[in-house]
């Protein structure tokens, strides 16, 4: 197997892309970076904004569920305290 039959000739390459397609091949690699620094930089300082945001709203929620959760766990004990204290007597009395 001839590998020329695979590979383009780079003559045929340069002609058919012409100068202004060679100079995009050649400069491709330093374009590149310096769009996605334009782009690409304001974009992520844009999602890291959005999720520092996300995070204090969801420490806001986190503390309001805490404090309902830390009352209905105190309602509760208080309950059990009554409901205790009243069975207790009531066995006793019983007894």
């Amino acid at each position: 197997m001839d590998l020329k039959n695979f590979m383009p000739d780079l003559e045929d390459v340069v002609e058919d892309l012409g100068i202004p397609g060679v100079a995009a091949i050649v400069l491709l690699p330093v374009l590149i970076p310096v769009a996605a620094g334009k782009v690409g930089k304001p974009l992520a300082k844009a999602t890291i904004k959005g999720g520092i945001v996300l995070y204090e709203k969801g420490k806001g929620v986190v503390a309001e569920v805490g404090e309902t959760l830390e009352d209905l766990v105190a309602e509760a004990k208080a309950e059990l305290a009554e409901t205790g204290a009243g069975e207790v007597a009531e066995v006793e009395a019983a007894s």
